[in-house]
């Protein structure tokens, strides 16, 4: 029995010493889950996401690390935490006491404030995470972004006439622009304005977003990586406040104008439809969390307008004088199922036009036009669509004399559904391209003599113009 119990004594201990053994040969490797972390681009001075690696010991043996560090985290800004362990400017950006049992894993996180780079342009800024194991043996991984230099704006307030021109530097807002009801913001052709989350336009006074078709203007969130390696944050809704003009502005105008991937895209506040709230021609809204264009009883005019993919409505016009022109509304929002229609009507003010001509009018559901009736029949409820696609059942005999000209999209056909117009409906990573295709019912279909004379892009339309904003490119890959 001793005897039998002094075995058993060697063998447990023999067991605990082999797992608490850690070696440091460089015959014991281990694996990475990536061998490089990439960052894309991001603003000098700004924190960047969180990326993560996993370090595997797939060996017979428990290993402890000579040392882990990197090589010039001091001057690159990367930030990293191994396991737990910081490695800062107090342990000199390294540390010696990491270790691996064997069949284990470890987590590395890395982060990302860059310097401020010497060029304006994105600048490579790269390190390595070194793990050091016995006999000047090493493994890495590889750290790499490219640092792009900002100018950084907080709760910017236009007082006083002002334009906005960084001259190709990024322009991150931080807390909002408010432009006072005596001033007008003009921003300048091809400026791309980055707002932060808590960020938007509120616009009392005038804005003036003039760009042309070789210099568009931006409006967008300020995230520039990517949430997934298939999906940029700039695909993602939701990442920024939006545009709010209120009451007291008129006179705003868009041109050759993107704005996307906010909550709201553009919301204009009720006033006096005598006046010229809004124009907006070669424009872009995609992407939105809530509505594309909400206007409230406002006189406003859109042409060669892209509006496009909102968890509400696409388009909301509640009352005033509003006329669409050659204009594509297309509800593919994916990632709600109670998604908004493309188009939304109402006349709780009342509605003295709503003019829709050449434009295609689509999406996934059945019926993408939603016009609601004021219970009080006194009150002006005017509209009209004539010489359009559009994604809705025939109305009956009575509401036919308010659709002219109408080519109407077989609801029955729920195979692609209203994706059948366009270049690419790409859900799954979130891409989509509203040129149309050549099946596209929209192809010749609009009135010449109403239609514009050039489309989103700035193509001259040709003798028989395209319903939409985007002239079918003819002699394209489409």
């Amino acid at each position: 029995m001793d005897l039998l119990l002094c075995m058993l004594m060697v063998v447990v201990t023999a067991a605990c010493t082999n797992d608490d053994d850690f070696v440091a040969s460089s015959a014991s490797r281990v694996t990475f889950s990536a061998d490089t972390i990439r960052f894309d681009t991001v603003f000098a001075n700004v924190p960047s996401t969180t990326k993560s690696v996993w370090v595997y010991n797939h060996s017979d043996e428990n290993i402890r690390f000579q040392n882990v560090s990197t090589g010039r985290a001091s001057q690159t800004g990367f930030r990293v935490n191994v396991d737990g362990i910081y490695l800062g400017a107090e342990n000199n950006y390294q540390s010696g006491d990491i270790e691996l049992r064997k069949d284990d894993s470890l987590r590395v996180f890395v982060e990302l404030t860059a310097p401020k780079a010497s060029s304006d342009s994105p600048t490579l800024t790269e390190d390595d995470l070194v793990f050091s194991l016995g006999d000047g043996a090493e493994q890495k991984i590889h750290l790499n972004a490219y640092t792009w230099n900002a100018i950084m704006a907080r709760n910017m307030v236009v007082s006083r006439d002002t334009t906005i021109n960084s001259q190709g530097r990024p322009l991150v807002i931080y807390g909002g622009i408010r432009v006072d009801s005596a001033a007008t913001l003009k921003i300048a052709a091809g400026q791309t304005l980055y707002f932060h989350g808590d960020a938007g336009m509120d616009v009392y006074g005038t804005l003036i977003a003039q760009g042309n078709d070789h210099q568009p203007i931006t409006l967008r969130g300020d995230r520039i990586d990517r949430m997934f390696d298939y999906l940029p944050y700039d695909r993602v809704p939701g990442q920024w406040k939006g545009v709010h003009i209120h009451t007291s502005s008129y006179g705003n105008q868009f041109e050759y104008t993107d704005i996307h991937s906010a909550f709201d895209g553009v919301v204009l506040d009720s006033s006096d439809v005598n006046k010229l709230k809004l124009t907006a021609s070669q424009m872009t809204i995609h992407n939105c969390q809530g509505t594309g264009l909400k206007t409230t009883n406002c006189n406003i005019v859109l042409s060669n307008a892209q509006i496009t993919n909102t968890l509400s409505d696409c388009v909301e016009v509640d009352g005033g004088v509003v006329e669409i022109n050659n204009s594509t509304l297309a509800q593919f929002y994916p990632f709600d199922g109670n998604r908004g229609y493309a188009l939304h009507f109402s006349a709780n003010h009342p509605l003295t036009k709503l003019n829709v001509t050449n434009s295609l009018i689509t999406g996934y559901a059945d019926d993408l036009i939603s016009g609601e009736r004021p219970k009080d029949e006194a009150k002006p409820f005017n509209f009209d669509f004539e010489d359009c696609v559009l994604r809705t059942p025939k109305p009956t005999t009575a509401d036919s004399v308010y659709f002219k000209n109408i080519i109407y999209e077989d609801v029955k056909d729920t195979t692609i559904y209203g994706e059948k117009n366009f270049v690419k409906i790409d859900a799954d990573k979130q891409y989509y391209d509203f040129h149309l295709s050549k099946i596209s019912a929209a192809v010749d279909k609009a009135n010449a003599k109403t239609a514009r004379p050039i489309d989103r892009d700035g193509v001259k339309r040709d003798e028989l113009p395209d319903i939409g904003a985007y002239e079918y490119r003819k002699e394209g890959s489409n």
